[in-house]
Order: structure tokens, then sequence, then C-alpha cells
């Protein structure tokens, strides 16, 4: 060929190939996994333009461009693929970014990050650790799931209250309880409380309201680096929740329905171990009136009923407790009868045994282009608990959604409808038989019961008076079966909770998103007691009231996201937020009961009214910048400016920063299989704020019920509040280091992450009293510095792996948890401040001892440290408060299994709390009251270790009863102090899948069946045995208090069976 014509037609097929570049064409292909599933929602756009499009339900896509543009293909959890366009089909096998720890995670207000590029701790918790379990309570399903949070509950009762903290306590006065954010929005998780914990009723607490089965995650943000963004609501801690309505999560199926049924037992956990060789009375000696230091129920020998006993008749029989004058006209049947000498199995006849049904239905789909996606649910929860009297249901309505209106604006929301019913018998603070204050206690009263008592046998209500009777003559003690059966405390809460989100997009860097969210209650409550008790109001008490929270949650965000240069890169995040709460207590307190057994107002004679009324609104501004270098350097950069409306200096910044950086990316050769896979080392700085509530600032007049007359015109009565305002008050100031690292190794087999802060709070908040002079009881004031210092640590190891299909696997995941919070700092009169329980025994701030420590009076010593003991061999008081315990654990430890082989799957977890002191006034009663089989030995003397008052050394005998009832149950508060340390099977699960193939021609898509059990054993190993004691008690309720047990109640122990069916 002749060289023009050669260079001609160069030319040409430059010109052709041009012009094929510039042509406009439509691209068009199918995206799946690497499974071969398709992938809804994939996004593909042309790099560098705002031009783009998803995914449909069966992976397809269809785009139009120009020949030779490069198409980018993401995924979240997926590695992004840039493919040149053409008019090709193009089928994208997208493949997960396996280099990315953990995958990406979901931080403050619900901003999406890849794990290896956040500086600070964060810990999550997977929907199959949430699901089918026994538990309504999703407080109580993260027991032991998460490093750093500590789970209590105030008893086993069915609904009852759960207290959580996150890295130990930070606030005296305020609130410790961590921030609830659901889909995006604050989310009340209040303890509303009936009464204070002396005179017992409770409430559940507001999360109660949450269904685990229709949660699809749960990320804990424990330091404040992390919870920047939500200003001083997420000073304790934030728990973000995604519920299965909010989830985007895209899976093979159009359409799918999913039914789980579960069905558990409820019974009592921790039922003492009685003794059944001793009965009523005191010294061997025979009495009614006493409880269990009386003769035995043999015959012979010492301490026998026929060594002689005035009583006990010589066919061993005693005259019936109810043949008595008093109630002669009530019980004429009961005249001359006698009961046989024996005991009676009757406190655990007394429990039942509950039952717990939970029903959840779940419904979700996605639209043939993928771009609309929705999910409904409903759960029901019937838990009927132990005890008589005590019942929880619970009704969850849910849905939400998602569409994509265009290439530039998409919509997303939630609704949400909860009711819940509540109703339990009062457990006021109990020292057995009694109770501490106004109200009554089921506990109290029946683990008291003496061995000879037949409590299931013995009518517990007067025929004609309707008040009740029990064994004492002088019917001292309320029976708690009547207790069960006239009074109550109950709470109905209806609840709406959601959120609408519009985000519109500029480009595929740039977007605005804003969100609403409503979170609204109405919680009914009704505390009753019929006329005719002993303790509480023996007249009858009748109180109903509404609490009424409501939360407006408002957030307008602009987030970004730029590769700066072919290394560096940047994201950003600036909004504003407004928070608007306001609570509303409404109701009537009545006493004095006309007519027995009619419980309403009209049938009382006294009326009080009961009202509060509180509001705050909080507005913020915030920003985030993270700044990434080469994919392994993330320095991330916040700051947040609240101003909260009830303070008068109400405006303060809280900065941030958290540095991640990934030497494994950074340096060449550091990695091998079977060496280090992953490493990253992180640190973080958070600062934030805790607001008081109320008015504080300000002295506030308050407006009577009662009116005067001033001539013809009514005029209202007003007084002072009791609170002195204090202009000068300052917030709560928290700042805090963190550093850590996170580290694979062994062909990614073994993780460990690893996490230690430092915490300050200074400007505590506390009630400090006035002088009546003044004309007022108290004002608020800033009074020192707290300091809280602790290690998380969380290790996964793949014990067994096998990649082949239904091959063995043994996995452990453990994590540990370490906290001191010590007193740093005191600026008050006071260098001791008793902030919870009573002002001579209770929880308490001292200068160089741990927050909390529980203070009481001492046994006394000599001035070389020596126990005193008196004249007739007791233990003498201390007068003065000493520092008893503390209640703090000094570690606790999680460890979880997971086995699985096949379709069978095996799970446990083991939890141990280390250390931490209780004081129990349970194990008081049953060892003073010579109920367990620990005092079974009567025979025993006891010499207490110590010196008489004259300095001699103690040698001065006293019997069994003196040792328990007059020293452990009567004597300084020092001697009912425990080690609460424990050991405990928190779950136990066995599971089975039928196998997919079995499932073919049905119309299942899956089905499965588990067996569970939660709280199956535990051992308290520092407690007397046979009191079967459980630690895991919150005595004076959700809130700062901790270390007591007043008779609250006993744990549950729960296990059944579930189903899970997909369709």
């Amino acid at each position: 060929m002749k060289p023009k014509k050669k260079l001609k037609l160069v030319f040409l097929l430059i010109f052709l190939v041009q012009l094929s570049f510039g042509q406009e064409i439509t691209v068009t292909g199918n995206v799946t996994d690497e499974s071969g599933l398709p992938l809804p929602g994939v996004s593909v756009f042309v790099k560098n333009t705002t031009n783009g499009t998803e995914t449909n339900f069966d992976g397809n896509f269809s785009i139009n461009t120009k020949a030779g543009e490069i198409l980018v293909f993401s995924y979240v959890g997926m590695l992004k693929q840039e493919i040149v366009a053409s008019n090709k089909k193009l089928n994208v096998k997208m493949t997960e970014d396996t280099e990315v720890l953990e995958g990406v995670v979901v931080t403050a207000l619900g901003i999406k990050r890849e794990k290896q590029a956040v500086g600070y701790a964060i810990s999550e918790v997977k929907s199959e650790a949430l699901e089918q379990r026994s538990e309504g309570d999703i407080g109580r399903v993260l027991n032991g799931k998460a490093s750093g949070v500590l789970i209590n509950q105030t008893s086993g009762l069915s609904g009852s209250g759960t207290n959580i903290v996150i890295r130990g306590l930070n606030s005296i006065t305020g609130s410790n309880q961590p921030l609830f954010i659901v889909d995006g929005v604050q989310f009340s998780s209040d303890t509303n409380t009936n009464g204070d914990f002396v005179d017992g009723n409770s409430g559940s607490s507001r999360f109660l309201d949450l269904d685990p089965n229709n949660i699809e995650s749960v990320n804990v943000l424990k330091g404040l680096a992390a919870a920047t963004l939500y200003g001083s609501l997420g000073r304790n801690g934030v728990i973000l929740i995604t519920t299965k309505s909010s989830s985007t999560n895209k899976g093979p199926k159009k359409n799918e329905v999913t039914i789980t049924q579960s069905y558990f037992n409820n019974e009592i956990a921790s039922l003492p171990d009685y003794q059944n060789k001793f009965g009523n009375g005191f010294d061997q000696s025979y009495g009614l009136f006493f409880s269990n230091w009386g003769p035995g129920f043999y015959q012979d020998g010492l301490g026998g009923w026929g060594d002689p006993n005035s009583g006990i008749a010589s066919d061993a029989t005693i005259a019936h407790p109810y043949d008595r004058a008093s109630l002669a006209d009530a019980f004429p049947e009961f005249s001359g009868a006698r009961l046989p000498w024996k005991p009676y199995d009757n406190v655990k006849d007394f429990f039942r045994t509950g039952h717990v049904s939970n029903t959840s239905v779940n419904f979700s789909g996605t639209s043939d282009d993928g771009k609309v996606s929705y999910n409904a649910n409903y759960g029901h929860l019937n838990d009927i608990g132990f005890t008589p009297g005590n019942e929880l249901t619970r009704n969850n309505i849910g849905i939400g959604g998602r569409a994509i209106l265009s290439n530039k604006f998409t919509i997303s929301g939630t609704f949400n409808y909860s009711r819940t019913d509540f109703i339990t018998p009062p457990v006021a603070a109990s020292q057995g038989s009694g109770v501490v204050g106004d109200g009554s206690s089921i506990f109290g009263d029946v683990f008291y019961t003496p061995r000879s008592i037949d409590l299931m046998g013995m009518p517990f209500q007067n025929p004609l008076t309707g008040g009740s009777v029990y064994y004492r003559s002088d019917n001292g003690i309320q029976n708690p079966r009547w207790t069960a059966a006239n009074s109550y405390s109950k709470q109905i809460t209806n609840r709406v909770f959601g959120n609408t989100a519009i985000q519109y997009s500029f480009n595929e860097n740039l977007n605005l998103i804003y969100r609403v969210g409503l979170d609204f209650y109405t919680e009914r409550n009704e505390v009753a007691q019929n006329r005719g008790g002993v303790t509480g109001n023996p007249l009858g008490s009748y109180r109903t009231f509404d609490n009424n929270r409501t939360i407006w949650d408002h957030n307008l965000v602009l987030n970004g996201d730029y590769d700066l240069t072919e290394k560096i890169g940047m994201t950003f995040n600036l909004g504003a937020t407004s928070n608007r709460r306001t609570y509303d207590r409404q109701g009537v307190n009545s006493e004095n009961q006309l007519v027995f057994g009619v419980l309403r107002h009209f049938n009382f004679t006294e009326q009080s009214p009961i009202q509060f009324y509180e509001e705050q609104n909080i507005i913020g501004l915030y920003g985030q910048a993270e700044i990434d270098y080469n994919n392994y350097v993330y320095l991330t950069l916040a700051g947040r400016n609240d101003w909260v409306s009830n303070l008068i200096n109400n405006s303060i910044f809280y900065p941030s920063a958290s540095l991640s950086f990934i030497p494994t990316k950074a340096f060449n050769g550091i990695t091998s299989d079977n060496g280090l896979n992953f490493l990253k080392l992180r640190a973080g700085y958070g600062t934030s704020a805790g607001f008081p509530e109320g008015y504080p600032t300000s002295s506030i007049l308050r407006l009577n019920s009662r009116t005067f007359l001033n001539g013809s015109e009514p005029v209202p009565g007003i007084t002072s509040a009791t609170e002195l305002g204090n202009p000068d008050l300052k917030p709560e100031r928290y700042d805090e280091v963190e550093i850590g690292f996170e580290t694979k190794f062994l062909k990614n087999r073994v993780s460990l992450d690893v996490s230690y802060y430092n915490r300050n709070t200074k400007n505590l908040i506390t009630d400090r009293p006035l002088p009546a002079s003044t004309g007022f009881l108290f004002t608020q004031t800033n009074i020192g510095r707290v300091q809280g210092t602790g290690y998380e640590i969380d290790l996964g190891i793949d014990l067994v792996k096998n990649d082949n299909s239904g091959g063995f696997n043994w996995s452990i995941n453990g994590n540990f948890t370490q906290n001191e919070t010590e007193v740093k700092e005191l600026t008050s009169d006071s260098q001791i401040i008793v902030y919870s329980g009573f002002t001579n025994l209770g929880n308490a701030a001292i200068v160089g001892q741990p927050l909390g420590v529980i203070v009481g009076n001492a046994i006394q010593r000599d001035e070389n440290g020596n126990y005193v003991v008196n004249s007739i061999g007791n233990y003498i008081e201390d007068p003065n408060l000493s520092v008893l315990g503390d209640p703090n654990p000094d570690w606790v430890l999680n460890v979880g299994n997971t086995i699985k082989y096949k379709n069978f799957n095996f799970n446990f977890l083991i939890s141990y709390v280390h250390g931490g002191d209780i004081y129990s006034e349970t194990i008081a009663t049953l060892l003073g009251r010579g109920l367990t089989t620990d005092t079974e030995n009567r025979l025993n003397t006891f010499i207490l270790p110590g010196v008489n008052e004259s300095g001699g050394v103690n040698d001065f005998q006293i019997n069994a009863s003196g040792y328990y009832f007059d020293n452990l149950f009567s004597g300084p508060d020092e001697m009912r102090i425990f080690d609460a340390s424990v050991i405990r099977l928190q779950e136990i699960s066995l599971g089975y899948e039928i196998p997919k193939k079995w499932l073919e021609k049905t119309f299942f898509g899956g089905l499965s069946f588990t067996l569970s059990g939660n709280n199956l054993w535990y051992e308290a190993i520092n407690t007397p045995k046979g009191v079967n004691f459980d630690p895991n008690v919150a005595g004076t309720g959700v809130g700062n208090g901790r270390g007591f047990d007043y008779l609250n109640g006993p744990s549950s122990r729960r296990y059944g069976f579930s189903v899970k069916a997909s369709f």
C-alpha cells in the first residue's frame, strides 16, 4: 500500500474513534453480588457528573451517557468499581471491601462511616443477638453484649425498670442514663416512678415500648468524641437504634413476610433455700409473734418441741392463728381449731410459673425498579410474671419506607405506635415485716413468712371488713396474698414516634437532608390500695395521674464528600438542630376510703391535686469535617454550640477531635496471612455539658389550688417554692481523652479492640440545704470535680473455622470492662454529700473516694481499729457516718460462644461481675429471721471478733439468734454489706434451620426452630449459699443510687422455644 493511502487510513481511524467517544449511547447491564444474586439499589453514575441511576430489584440498570465515559458502581460495604461505557451489555459483580474493619458503622446523627475512619470506640449489636429473646426489654436484652455498658434491673418483675450506665457515673444529681436515638431522632427513655423508692411502685423504663424483634441493629457510642454532635444530650453516651421499619437493607427477594412466635416459662430464679427444721418463736421457745427461732419440728432432743413448750400440744398441734377474740365473728369456723406443727412450703407455693408469649410479623419489599422500599411490622407481647398480680402486655405497630423520587429527591420516614400495659403489686422498700416508708411490700412480707405458717391454706381477708388477716395476734403484718389482691400499681402507655426525612442531592458529592421527628407518649398511672391494710395507708388510698412527654426534634444538615486530590479526601457535615421537650403531669391523690372495694375518687374523703409542668428547648449548631490521606490517616474535627432555654447563661460550645491511623495500609511488608492482618491506632478528645432540669436559676412562685375571698372577689393563693434560684449556676462540664487500637491477625481469625479513657466532670451540681430563715429549703450550686478512668476490651476468636458450607465452626467473643470514678474536689461546706438513699444510709460523694460509696453506721472501733463489743456480746454502733463499701464493680467480663455445625447453632453467654458491694436487706431478713439453711445449726455459739468496752479481748458467747437477729439483722449497717461478685449463665440457645433445598417445593422461604433460656444459673460467690441472693438489683430504683437491696424482688429465670418462618 502506498504511504499516502496508509496515512489517510490512520487519520480516518482516529476520526472514527473520536466520533465514537463523543456519541450518545445507552448503557445497560446487571449487577450482582459475589454469589450471583442481583443487587438492587446499587448507585451507577458517570464519573465527575450528576448523571446517575440505581439498579432495580433484579439488579438491572440503564443509563444514557457518552461512549468512553467512566461509569462508577458503588454500594454500601462493597468495593467501588469503575468501567468504561460502551454499547456492550455490562455484567458487574460487586465484591466486599474486606479491608474495612467490620464494614460501615452508624455514628452520631445517623451518619454512616467506615469503621476504619472512626477515632473512637463503638460497639455494635446485630439483630441476631436481639431477636427471639425471652425478655421484652431492649435494655435487658443488651446486657453483656457491649463493653463499657453496665445494666441493672430494679427487680425480676415483668416490666420493671432497668438502669443503664455507660462508662460509670459522671454526675451526682443529673441523669447518668444514656441518650436513646431511634431511627435518627431522640427517643425518651424516662422511668417515671409512681413514688420514691421508699414507697415503692417504680414504673417501667420507657424504652420498654420498643420491640426487640423490630430492631435491625444497635450501635453504642460510649465516648464524648463520638457523641459531640448530640451536644449535652449525648454526655452519658448514646444508644443508636435502627429499626427494621427504617432499615434500607435490601435482599434478593422482592417481597418477604417473616413471622416469629416464641413461648417461654417465667419462673422465680432466686428462691431461697429455706430450712424446714424450726418454726415460730425465739430462742427455741414457741411464739406466733416471733419469726423462725422457735422449737424444732421434731419432738425429742435439744431444741425439739417436746422440750417442753407452751402452745404446742402433745399431738404436735398448735392453736389456729385465727382462733382469737378479734376474729371470732369473722371466722367462727376456727374457734378451737388446731393446726399441725410442721413446715410448709409457703413461699415457693406463693409464687407461680408465669408465661411469655411473643409474636412478631414483618412485611418488607421493594418495587420492581428498586426505587421504593417498605417495611411494616406488628408485635404482640404478653408477659405474665411469676409474682401474683404482675403482668405486662405490649402491642407494637410500625411502618417505614423510602422512595427515590428523582435523581435529586429522596424521601423516607417511619411511623410507630405502641401500647404498653403494666401492672404490679407494690414493692416498697422493706426490712422484713413491714416497710420503711408509707407503701406496701409484697416481697418484704412473703419472704419473712415463718416455716410453720400455712400461708396458702389460711384465709387472707376478713370476710366482714375486707381487711388483711394474718398469723400475728396483733395483725401486725400485712398478708402478702391480701397485698396481691387489694393493691396494685398500673401503667397504661400509648406512644407515637417516628420521623420524616427529605434528601436533596445537588450532585454525587453534596446533599442536604431535613429530618423532623416526634416522640409523644401519655402514661396513665393508677396506684391503689383498699382500706384494711396494715402498712401504707390503712384507710385506703387511690392515686391517678397522667405523664405526658413530647419531644419535637428537627435537624437540617448539609453533607459533602469530596476527593481533594488523588490521595486526600474530605467529608463534612454542617447542620442545625432544635430539640423541644415538654413534660406534663396531672392527677389526683385520694385517701380515706368509704366503701371497701370501690376504687374511685368519689369513694374517698380527701383529695389533693398532682400537677407538674416542665419545658426545655435546646437549639444547636454543629459541624464536623473528616480529612483522610490515602485511606490510612483520618482526622476528624467537630464542634457544636448549644443554647438552652432554662438557664441565664445559656450558651455553651463543645469541641472534639479524633484521629485514626492504619499502619497496615501505610507500610508495606508488616502484614502476613499468619501474622498481623490489620492494625488501627486511634485517639479522641471530646467535651460536653450537663444542664439541670427545671428552672434552678430563678426563684418561682406556685399557684395553689385553694382560693380566698377578698370581699366578693376570689383571690388565688400563691406561695414561694422551696428552692432558691441561683443565677450564678453553671452547667456541669465534661471532657474526655480516649485512646485505643483495633487489630486482626492469624488470617483475621483473632480480633482485638482496646480502649482507655480519662473523663473529668467539673462544676458538679447538687442541692445545698439552706437555713429556714431564708424562706427556702435548698438551692442548687456547683461543688466540685470527679474523674473517671477505665479500660474496655473486646476480643473475638474463631477457635475453629471451616470454610466449607455446613462445616464445624466455633467462635468466641468476649468483652471486658473496668471503670473507676473518683471524687477529686468538693468545694461545698460539707466534705461528704449523701445524694441517694437516706441521710444516714446512702450513696455519697467524698473526696478521694469512688463516687457513690455506701455510707452508714459502722461497727465502733477502738484506737487500734478493733471492733468493740458490748456487755451482752453484740457489736456497738458508731453513730458517725462511715464508708461501708463501694458498689461499683472492680471489673466485668462477658464471654459468648457460638458453635455451628451444618444447620445447627449453639450459643451461650457467660457473665462475671467481680467486686462491688451491696447493702442487702434480703440477706439480713432471711438470716436474721432464721429462715434459710444457713441458720439450721442452732446449737452453735458465736464469739464476735473484737474487744469489749474495757479493751479486753471479747470472749462473750452468744447463740445463733443473737448473732443473726441482734447483729446481722438489727445491728450496725456494716453488718449488712456483702460482696456482689456473681457469675451467671446470661443466655443459652440451641437452634436448627431447615435446609433450603427441603423448602423448595413449599411456600416457606426459611424455617428455623430455637430453644433458649435466660438467667438459668448464677452464683453470687461471696454471699450466704442458702439465701440464693441475686445481686443484680437496683434497690433505689432507676437513677444514681446503686448498691442497695430492700427486698425489692427476686430475679426471674426464663426458658422456652421460638419458631421463625419466612415466606
